[in-house]
């Protein structure tokens, strides 16, 4: 009896054992130095099938595939360039304004990883125009790709609302019109400009490949009370989101 009582009470600890290191790696992998920490409060469009992709961070994205293109669902948030390279990140909008290499931050040099994780982080041109940005078989955008896009959901002026996020979690109000219906589930991540951080809730901006002249480069923009996206050509030098293309 008694060597039975011992046998039961070495089975239980090896359990107990067994249990506490399973919690410790569980806990592990949300500490926040891990890649994987932090999750979204982005609303999907749950009418839309979704597959995966993984960074060089070990981040995993939702895409989802919008005519003959597939794209990242949510906004690149590596700190590293698919070499392994760190990605500078620079949290004064004042350095900003003088670099010509490659940075990232947060909007507001936030540490929430939540917030990281909904949002993405910002990056300067620079950093897309090392083409080492997007994980491999990904790129960022041309200008040319985010036409296509456009074109295919019927132009600029109809596209914004089939590209944003539903409702107002995320956005100001008004976002009445939006559908979400390609579920790229656009959000309004805001930028950094020469003056701060700004126009989250409000505007949604993302860099494209392409530079239009010297120290300027091709974005696009999707704004909370309006239907279309539109393009323009900002300073290379300011802080926006990055989506990404799988590679044809």
């Amino acid at each position: 009896m008694m060597k039975k009582m011992k046998k039961l009470i070495r089975f239980s600890v090896l359990v107990l054992f067994e249990i506490l290191v399973i919690n410790g790696c569980k806990k592990e992998n949300n500490s926040p130095s891990s890649p994987y920490n932090g999750k979204t409060t982005a609303v999907f469009n749950p009418s839309v099938t979704y597959g995966n992709m993984t960074d060089q961070d070990g981040n995993i994205y939702k895409t989802v595939t919008i005519g003959t293109q597939t794209w990242m669902a949510e906004n690149l948030r590596t700190t590293k360039y698919n070499d392994g390279t760190s990605i500078p990140n620079v949290t004064s909008s004042s350095e900003w304004t003088d670099l010509t290499t490659g940075a990232y931050c947060n909007y507001n040099n936030t540490t929430n990883t939540d917030t990281i994780a909904t949002y993405g982080r910002l990056f300067n041109w620079y950093a897309v125009n090392t083409g080492k940005l997007a994980p491999k078989g990904w790129h960022v955008p041309t200008n040319a790709d985010w036409t296509t896009l456009t074109n295919y959901l019927g132009g600029q002026a109809l596209a914004g609302n089939k590209l944003k996020e539903t409702d107002t979690t995320h956005w100001c109000s008004p976002n009445s019109w939006s559908t979400n219906e390609t579920g790229f589930t656009a959000l309004p991540g805001g930028g950094l400009y020469d003056y701060g951080f700004d126009y989250i809730g409000y505007v949604g901006d993302w860099w494209t490949a392409t530079e239009i002249t010297t120290g300027y480069a091709w974005r696009w923009e999707i704004g909370y009370n309006i239907s279309y996206v539109f393009s323009n050509s900002p300073p290379n030098l300011r802080g926006f989101s990055v989506r990404c293309v799988k590679d044809k």
